[in-house]
């Protein structure tokens, strides 16, 4: 990865799990931006979960090495300023440079916060290297430990380069296409 990608994607995360950070403006326009798309999609109608008063919620497993959600979403564009404006103007996607925030709580636990982070990475970045996709999906997982000591059982080709950083801790797997997917540990909240 670059000194240019480590700089904004370790500023885009410090910013979202630095504790003294989470007033900022951007998730106040982050959940309006997603409740107007969310509005203008359903015509204004009140929207009505799937679930019926019939269905049992799902089982939670006590297994550790588990995906909670999805960390981020990164492509590649040649255009990048282009493709941020395009998805701003048409989506709500606001990626100012730090990416667009998107914030969701777990479903078993409300009380714990997450967020996705969507973001346009420059044509030339080395970091989805040496997977040759022009995009790359980052996994919160909740036991990094377990879950490469499963995969590893399995078979899953595992880089063996880690990266351990102040909001969290890092690998990469590839999936059966060669795609490089990135796993990420969050480090939990400072009181």
């Amino acid at each position: 990865m670059s000194n240019l990608d480590r700089n904004v994607f370790s500023t885009r995360i410090e910013t979202m799990y630095n504790p003294a950070m989470q007033a900022t403006p951007w998730s106040t326009i982050a959940i309006g931006s997603l409740l107007l798309i969310s509005a203008c999609a359903m015509g204004g109608q009140e929207v009505q979960s799937p679930q019926t008063e019939k269905s049992k919620p799902p089982v939670k497993t006590e297994q550790r090495g588990r995906i909670l959600g999805i960390g981020g979403v990164f492509f590649k564009s040649a255009n990048r300023d282009q493709m941020r404006e395009w998805y701003s103007k048409h989506l709500g996607l606001a990626d100012t440079g730090h990416g667009a925030m998107l914030p969701w709580r777990e479903h078993d636990d409300p009380q714990k916060e997450h967020v996705t982070v969507w973001t346009v990475f420059p044509e030339s970045t080395k970091y989805f290297d040496p997977g040759h996709a022009q995009f790359m999906i980052n996994y919160i997982v909740d036991d990094m430990d377990a879950l490469l000591d499963r995969l590893k059982q399995e078979g899953v080709k595992i880089d063996p380069k880690r990266m351990d950083e102040s909001y969290g801790r890092f690998a990469w797997i590839y999936d059966s296409d060669g795609n490089k997917i990135e796993l990420w540990q969050p480090l939990p909240a400072k009181p």
